[in-house]
């Protein structure tokens, strides 16, 4: 039990499908002392036994924290599935909460259930709650030979990420379908992701896949084959977009401004570094920030913020970066801009392939000292009946910290 003191007024207790007779000793008594017990429709449908006003939580679920801090001061259990703190409620109490007002039971996690059911040890397990989230952020843990514990909302879930899973190119993935773990109800079977799951899938329901297939994994490392991209020709290309990841230096839970956004990809990859970073897409063209949004949803990186317009103007507002890519729009007033703006410590890299853009970045390499790279990068192809070196426009890049 997690008690910060006895002034406490809130007791948030991990619920499972046994209801009372899956819960401790402890937990039992923090019920029988309740004057208030909040629940889910689901949870309150396994308690029985007590005398407290048992209401029912609302969905969408922010709209019962209101409901619930009106009553402080009063003895008030929660019930909420399994440990509230592992994709549970408990994280998003908390943040309405002192810590002194609260205690809490854990319970056994739908993870912890979901791996035991299959003697899966969860260290070596990717666990997604993708009960309140885009199904496309599996994309990139989809690996072959890799297993994941996935939560899903309900059994319409099911099938939608089994299609999705299919589209994707890993149709033989095994699914275990996993319900009501821990209760009366429980089930377990098993498909592939390609065929049509059962259409009497009970909640809550969580999902083991072992991935299988010929579909193209994403590279665990920065620069990803452009063809994963959705593109006009605006896209910064794999090679030098490998070097420009690696000038950036992503770190956890960093913030990426991406001038000149188009296809997304420096952003999407920026992204897929670490789930805590955030990054700002700045497009010109409506039509390529609405591929730049297309591009990240399907590289499960929805969190993508995309704002249309012409930089330097349509960076004022913005959250400041602890990077910035310049990919496009290059010119005097946006590095004047940036330089009048950036705190100190904002790692700044920009690539130039015109003459102009070009000696743009020799005069601020000059001014402001820096790195300036030449990145020259040629191909094999076909001359006439033999081979020989095709080059591609060489780039200029500027890395450079304000």
């Amino acid at each position: 039990m997690v008690n910060p003191g006895n002034a406490h007024w809130l007791t948030i207790i991990g619920w499972g499908e046994r209801g009372t007779s899956g819960i401790t000793p402890a937990s039992l008594n923090a019920l029988e002392q309740a004057e208030i017990i909040f629940g889910a429709h689901r949870h309150l449908k396994v308690l029985s036994g007590v005398d407290a006003d048992v209401r029912e939580w609302p969905v969408p679920f922010a709209e019962g924290v209101p409901m619930l801090l009106a009553e402080r001061g009063r003895r008030v259990v929660m019930l909420v599935s399994g440990d509230p703190f592992w994709f549970g409620a408990g994280t998003v109490l908390a943040r309405h909460l002192d810590p002194s007002e609260w205690a809490i039971y854990p319970g056994p996690s739908t993870f912890s259930l979901a791996a035991s059911r299959l003697a899966w040890g969860l260290e070596s397990t990717q666990c997604l709650g993708l009960h309140a989230a885009p199904l496309t952020r599996i994309r990139p843990f989809l690996q072959p030979g890799q297993r994941l514990l996935v939560l899903l909302r309900d059994g319409g879930a099911v099938a939608e990420l089994g299609r999705q899973i299919t589209q994707w190119g890993f149709g033989p993935t095994v699914m275990h379908i996993l319900e009501a773990l821990d209760g009366p109800g429980e089930r377990l079977r098993r498909i592939n992701a390609d065929q049509s799951p059962p259409d009497d899938v009970q909640h809550p329901v969580a999902l083991g896949l072992e991935v299988a297939g010929e579909g193209p994994p994403l590279p665990c490392t920065a620069g990803i084959p452009d063809d994963f991209f959705e593109h006009d020709g605006q896209i910064t290309k794999q090679s030098v977009r490998a070097l420009t990841l690696s000038a950036l230096a992503p770190k956890a839970g960093e913030r990426l401004w991406d001038i000149g956004a188009g296809s997304g990809a420096v952003s999407i990859e920026w992204l897929l570094a670490h789930p805590d970073n955030q990054a700002i897409g700045f497009e010109a063209s409506v039509e390529r920030a609405a591929r730049a949004a297309r591009n990240a949803r399907s590289l499960g990186v929805d969190w993508l913020a995309l704002v249309e317009g012409q930089a330097p103007e349509v960076l004022a507002n913005q959250p400041l970066p602890d990077a910035v890519f310049i990919g496009g729009g290059l010119s005097q007033a946006l590095l004047q801009a940036l330089w009048e703006r950036l705190p100190q410590g904002v790692r700044i890299v920009a690539n130039a392939v015109t003459l102009e853009s070009e000696s743009l970045l020799m005069q601020w390499h000059q001014a402001r000292g820096g790195e300036l790279v030449h990145l020259a990068f040629s191909s094999a192809g076909p001359i006439g009946p033999r081979r020989g070196w095709k080059a591609q426009y060489p780039i200029i890049q500027w890395r450079v910290t304000t």
